[in-house]
């Protein structure tokens, strides 16, 4: 190959690539706003032992979803509805972790089984089925953005006027009651504000994929950080880091966006964890 051809071969990939991504902005967009929220929301999950939740919630946005599929109804408004009805649910009847877990384990196989039945009854697309359960973040609409961006908004502002009481239920449920917190309050707050998170996520990366924004670039923040602004700042980041740069590997090649999405916040979570062992032999070497 001549140095002509090489140069043609070379530029003109880059403006193939640069085309493809000015055609996807809405999902870069969407990647980067829902890794920010799913990032800092995380870190509750994650203090409050509620991983188990999301999977949870996000079975029953799933079947919202499929059954707004069903009806020819919005699937984002059938979504929210199915996550909310489960987080309203899991903070009302779950107080107590047992008790969660059990309400969880009830709701994950009864959402599952409904959302499977609403598709199993809809004639349209085979797409639009599967999108449901791994997402369709590469084809997002401006409508679905804006959606994306309003909840967004919603849920940063309310996180924020909730934090300082919801950090401290959090890490010291019994200490935050005694100084009264409202902690029943607080709980259903935080429990409709991820219900709402996990909605606009599951329509977003699919039901069977949103612990890989929600869940693990928090676990993978706290390995390397402690610090009340460290970790939630190091898990949006990481999150962000795992849908943005997932969607950029994405469009260059012909899988779909979710594995590279899922091995990337996988991958940081290992580095992160590899991090804090490290640090942590040579902390109780030095101590000794």
């Amino acid at each position: 190959m001549n140095w002509p051809d090489v140069v043609d071969a070379l530029f003109g990939g880059v403006a193939d690539y640069a085309a493809i991504l000015a055609l996807v902005s809405n999902s870069v967009w969407a990647g980067a706003i829902l890794g920010l929220v799913g990032g800092l929301v995380g870190v509750f999950v994650i203090q409050r032992d509620m991983a188990f939740a999301v999977h949870g919630i996000s079975e029953l946005s799933f079947a919202g979803a499929a059954a707004a599929l069903l009806v020819g109804a919005d699937v984002v408004t059938g979504s929210i509805a199915g996550s909310l009805i489960a987080a309203a649910l899991i903070g009302w009847l779950g107080a107590r972790a047992r008790d969660r877990n059990s309400i969880i384990g009830v709701l994950m196989p009864f959402g599952l089984g409904l959302g499977i039945l609403f598709l199993s009854l809809y004639n349209g697309r085979s797409a639009n089925r599967f999108s449901l359960l791994t997402g369709q973040i590469v084809s997002v609409q401006s409508a679905q953005l804006g959606w994306l961006v309003g909840i967004s908004a919603v849920v940063l502002v309310a996180l924020l006027l909730v934090w300082r009481p919801l950090r401290f239920d959090s890490l010291d449920h019994q200490s935050a009651a005694a100084r009264g917190v409202p902690t029943v309050g607080v709980s259903l707050v935080f429990m409709l504000l991820l219900g709402l998170v996990v909605a606009v996520a599951v329509h977003i990366i699919g039901a069977l994929l949103v612990m890989a924004l929600l869940v693990t670039p928090a676990a993978a923040a706290m390995r390397v950080a402690s610090g009340p602004v460290a970790v939630p700042a190091l898990a949006a980041l990481f999150a962000v880091v795992s849908a943005v740069g997932g969607i950029l590997l994405a469009i260059m090649g012909t899988l779909p966006v979710s594995p590279y999405i899922t091995t990337i916040s996988f991958a940081i979570y290992l580095g992160c964890r590899a991090i804090g062992s490290r640090r942590g032999r040579v902390e109780r070497a030095l101590a000794r």
